[in-house]
C-alpha cells in the first residue's frame, strides 16, 4: 500500500484511492459532503495535549515528531490502518495544517509505511 499526504483543501482526484481524514477537529471551511471521505479517523491523531504544546512551531516539530511516535506505538488505531492496507493500494491521509512540511501527516505516513514494511 502507498500512504499519501494531501490537504483537505485540495481537490479530490480518483487517484487519491481511499481517502481519511487524519484530524482530530473537523476543518474549516469544509462541508461533509464536498470532503469527500471514505473515513475520518480521529483515533490515529496526535493527543490534545501534543497537539496544542506543537502549535504548528517550525522549532517543535522535531521533538514532537518523537512524541508524537510515541504515542502511535501504542495506538491501536494503528492496526485499523494495517487492515486498511490489505484491501486499498493507496490510501490519501488527509489534514488540515497550512504547513505542507510541519504536520502530524507527514509524521504519520512515514509511521505507517514503516510498520507496513517491516
Amino acid at each position: 500500500t502507498i500512504f499519501e499526504i494531501k490537504r483537505i483543501y485540495d481537490k479530490p482526484n480518483d487517484s487519491d484511492g481511499y481517502r481519511v481524514l487524519v484530524d482530530r477537529l473537523w476543518p474549516r471551511g469544509i462541508s461533509k459532503q464536498n470532503a469527500s471521505l471514505d473515513e475520518w479517523n480521529k483515533n490515529i491523531t496526535p493527543s490534545t495535549e501534543l497537539r496544542i504544546w506543537f502549535g504548528h512551531k517550525a522549532e517543535n516539530f522535531k521533538e514532537f515528531s518523537t512524541l508524537y511516535k510515541a504515542e502511535l506505538s501504542k495506538n491501536g488505531a494503528v492496526n485499523h490502518f494495517k487492515t486498511l492496507s490489505q484491501t486499498h493500494p493507496k490510501i490519501t491521509l488527509l489534514y488540515a495544517a497550512h504547513d505542507p512540511k510541519i504536520n502530524h501527516a507527514i509524521i504519520l505516513r512515514d509511521y505507517l509505511q514503516k510498520q507496513l514494511s517491516a
